[in-house]
């Protein structure tokens, strides 16, 4: 479904929204702590980093390469994705990556205690195929997560983006989509659990999948090319990065490019779009007591920015 994107509102006109913190090594990946702090990554640093509601920071872990996406376990451990690490482009006031840096030999998927810092190296393979850049993770609260990896891009090609399912033990990982073209990047759940929904990036196109069981997916004929149903394909020159399910069961997608959040209904409208003062806000998740303040990566100038929200994010799985 192709839908017009509506006016929109822009995110430092809306009462509360401030920048929590800056100085940021492209950020991504936020996760909020049971003690309230945002645990985030910062690729370019190769670190997880924690900022408190006051804005100091505290380095958790430093697992090198480059950690991308995260989610919080139920046994209290991030569990991360790690794209294997870039190289950087540094201009004044932007930060933004491009290519596989000398030392690159794939990516992976890891478990990381936030009290110790301590790491764990869970996947880094698939019937015998190197991970190439694991990017985004979702658990499905089953003892299980998503995980999307979105490729690797190089001078004259691409990897095609892929998504997995992993047991959180170590003990499993299924292939269960492939390929994305475009790179598969953010990922979440549908409220009860039965839709998978994957951001493709460079397509600007919004796919889901019916959830079977642990790694099985409903797969649609040809020509989907992965076996998607294309929710939404974005207007415009837009590209895709993660995503967050509200408790209603909207999908607000991270929109490259343009520098918005792009709220999408469960059937494929676009509902309402939030403009961000940066083209590349990469990653947001949901806060507060109520769920209704998001946090969201500011990835290019390295802040994380924090907004009141029009509806409640839903309660992820555990």
């Amino acid at each position: 479904m192709t839908s017009m994107t509506p006016e929109g509102r822009d995110a430092a006109e809306m009462p509360g929204a401030r920048i929590l913190a800056e100085g940021l090594r492209f950020p991504e990946g936020p996760v909020i702590l049971p003690d309230g702090r945002v645990a985030l990554v910062e690729i370019a640093s190769g670190c997880i980093t924690a900022v408190a509601p006051d804005g100091t920071r505290t380095v958790l872990a430093r697992p090198g390469g480059g950690p991308n996406g995260m989610a919080l376990g139920p046994d209290g451990m991030l569990y991360c994705c790690n794209n294997g690490g870039f190289e950087w482009i540094e201009e004044p006031g932007v930060l933004r990556p491009h290519g596989c840096p000398p030392d690159y030999a794939g990516g992976w998927i890891e478990r990381i205690d936030p009290a110790t810092g301590a790491i764990t190296r869970l996947y880094d393979s698939c019937d015998g195929r190197r991970l190439r850049g694991p990017n985004d993770i979702v658990l499905d609260g089953q003892g299980g997560a998503w995980v999307t990896d979105y490729g690797k891009s190089r001078a004259r090609d691409r990897d095609h983006g892929t998504v997995y399912w992993i047991a959180l033990d170590g003990s499993r990982i299924v292939e269960a989509a492939h390929p994305f073209p475009g790179g598969a990047n953010g990922i979440g759940l549908s409220p009860d659990g039965r839709i998978l929904y994957v951001a493709e990036t460079e397509t600007g196109r919004l796919w889901a999948f019916d959830i079977l069981g642990p790694g099985e997916l409903r797969k649609e004929p040809w020509p989907s090319p992965h076996g998607g149903r294309m929710l939404c394909q974005f207007p415009g020159f837009r590209r895709l990065d993660s995503l967050a399910v509200t408790e209603a069961g909207n999908i607000c997608v991270a929109t490259l490019v343009a520098g918005e959040i792009t709220t999408v209904s469960p059937d494929g409208r676009i509902l309402d779009v939030v403009r961000c003062d940066e083209r590349m806000p990469t990653n947001l998740c949901f806060g507060g007591a109520d769920r209704r303040t998001a946090y969201v990566t500011l990835s290019n100038t390295g802040r994380l920015l924090m907004l009141p929200w029009a509806e409640a994010g839903l309660a992820l799985a555990g």
